[in-house]
């Protein structure tokens, strides 16, 4: 989530052209370890609320319209013709296994076009109701801001059906230039990528008709603004519409680095191209060295630069206890220089992330899974929901709660107890939290296969009621168990102490008066804390006497 919103955010956005939100990454069929195709999706924002949002299939007479929204602020842009016949949407996946995730790139300041009809989160819902491959999604989006145009800033957009991944990458043409340049990029079946907020498509394969798809303009235009001036053959996306900067490289390219490296091992050579200390730029897909599952996607969508020099969780930055939280915004100033955070794949303003799984082997109602999460990546847990789920529980609902009224009973608030209480003793709590978790992962990972086999089991007319009923219940189970998880991370570590367990139970004598561990400071964390008062030392007794 990105842009016009807030004043302070516009500012923000204004002065480093960035949003730092959002990260996607994006697997292939043959890249799988089952034959899937992946996407992944974090929706990163201070003032977005998470929650599972459904929308059902629907006819509409001739004449009907449809209003557009901007899916930041609210904001009332106009209205379209609506098409006879629309299909469900679960969060970002259809009833055909069409998903689609985003991460804003911003792109030239001058090239947002205030005037068009289109923002992009409009072009991902529209483009979810109306297609049944991921190449007519791209079609429809690229058509609709062609003829209504393109309210949003650069975006690069995921899109994936059970048999093709594909990145498109488009940015505006600016006020009174209706439309946009844009170009789409099939990733090879047996390859992997991500985006995360910088342009990644840079030369484009103009005779790869199959493979690749652009706006008719995507040079000339350029070339009109006096952006590019060599060879076609020399054009590239990224370079021309989003070139890079320090800024980019550190905060937003190292999270595809991070996930690259975890999955090819020699890519880790790329750190130096993230520390802008190289200028040769990560490829836009890769081999992974082994083949991925969804549980992969699910633990990389956890990272914080684990096991790396960029580690959230090191640093005077993460405090006495470890913490990954970073207070906003990300780049600060000292003595009249600029400086940056790193910022992490899992971060603490995410409003929801998923893995989106396509699985074209399976009728289409039972194919799709939607592994949704809200809050923060590394504290949460990704549930399954099947694509053809037809309705939302309470505890998920956009009308349970928002960003300025809490609910006990909303998800996204129940996990926002849970990770802003362990933020401040992190070291302590995040064990805890990731032991749950994991149990949680491997018990879904359990219960799909066997889903899978039950429903198809039953009469046809009977599976979408069935998928809806488990879907709904695992995410009221997880809600169930995320607040029993904050009354024992409370119990356990109230006041800084922390109570002794044995057998899954607190150690209390027979007065229920119980055994507690007080863990102090870390010993780096102290000899910063004697250095700034040393006076506060504790004087051994001879020292004492000797006073005397």
């Amino acid at each position: 989530m990105t842009k016009k919103t807030l004043t302070l955010v516009i500012l923000f956005l204004t002065l480093h052209n960035f949003s730092f939100a959002c990260t996607n990454f994006l697997v292939g069929r043959k890249a799988s370890t089952d034959g899937s195709t992946f996407i992944s999706y974090a929706a990163d924002s201070y003032y977005l609320f998470g929650a599972l949002t459904y929308s059902p299939r629907a006819t509409y007479p001739e004449g009907a319209m449809r209003d557009i929204y901007d899916w930041d602020t609210g904001e009332y842009l106009g209205k379209i013709p609506q098409v006879a016949q629309t299909y469900s949407v679960i969060g970002n996946m259809n009833e055909y296994q069409v998903c689609i995730g985003e991460t804003t790139f911003g792109g030239r300041e001058e090239l947002v076009d205030t005037k068009g009809l289109i923002d992009y989160g409009s072009l991902i819902y529209i483009a979810l109701e109306r297609s049944k491959t991921a190449r007519e999604a791209i079609k429809i989006m690229t058509d609709l801001v062609a003829q209504y145009g393109y309210y949003s800033e650069g975006e690069s957009f995921s899109v994936a059906d059970p048999y093709e991944v594909w990145i498109l990458e488009m940015t505006g043409k600016g006020v009174g230039n209706k439309g946009a340049v844009w170009v789409a990029q099939r990733i090879p079946d047996d390859c992997i990528s991500a985006h995360a907020n910088q342009a990644r498509i840079t030369q484009i394969n103009f005779d790869d008709k199959e493979n690749c798809m652009y706006a008719p303009d995507v040079i000339a235009y350029a070339r009109e603004k006096g952006y590019f001036s060599g060879k076609n053959t020399e054009f590239s996306f990224s370079d021309t519409y989003n070139p890079l900067d320090d800024v980019a490289l550190r905060v937003c390219e190292a999270r595809v680095w991070s996930f690259f490296k975890a999955l090819n091992p020699e890519m880790y050579k790329y750190i130096s191209y993230v520390k802008g200390e190289t200028k040769e730029r990560m490829p836009l897909w890769i081999k992974p060295a082994e083949k991925v599952s969804a549980q992969n996607l699910k633990d990389l969508m956890r990272d914080q630069y684990e096991d790396t020099e960029f580690d959230m969780t090191n640093g005077i930055g993460a405090g006495a206890f470890h913490t990954k939280l970073r207070h906003s915004p990300l780049t600060y100033t000292v003595d009249s220089v600029e400086y940056m955070h790193d910022r992490p794949i899992a971060t603490q303003q995410t409003g929801f992330s998923f893995v989106g799984q396509m699985r074209g082997w399976l009728p289409r109602h039972i194919g799709g899974i939607f592994w949704f999460g809200v809050d923060d990546a590394a504290s949460s847990v990704y549930v399954p929901v099947y694509c053809s789920t037809d309705s939302v529980p309470f505890s998920f609902s956009a009308n349970n709660g928002s960003m300025i009224e809490y609910s006990a009973t909303s998800a996204f608030w129940v996990f926002n107890t849970v990770s802003n209480f362990a933020y401040g003793k992190y070291s302590f709590l995040q064990p805890d939290i990731k032991k749950i978790q994991h149990e949680w992962d491997n018990y879904f990972n359990a219960l799909v296969p066997k889903t899978d086999k039950a429903v198809q089991t039953l009469p046809e007319e009977e599976r979408v009621n069935y998928l809806t009923s488990i879907s709904c219940k695992q995410l009221d189970d997880v809600v169930v168990a995320w607040k029993k998880l904050f009354e024992y991370l409370l119990v356990k570590n109230l006041d800084g102490n922390v109570k002794k367990e044995a057998n899954g139970k607190f150690v209390a004598n027979e007065a229920k008066v119980p055994e507690i561990i007080r863990p102090g400071y870390p010993v780096e964390f102290a000899r910063e804390m004697v250095k700034e008062t040393p006076h506060f030392r504790v004087k051994s007794k001879a020292e004492l006497d000797a006073r005397k």
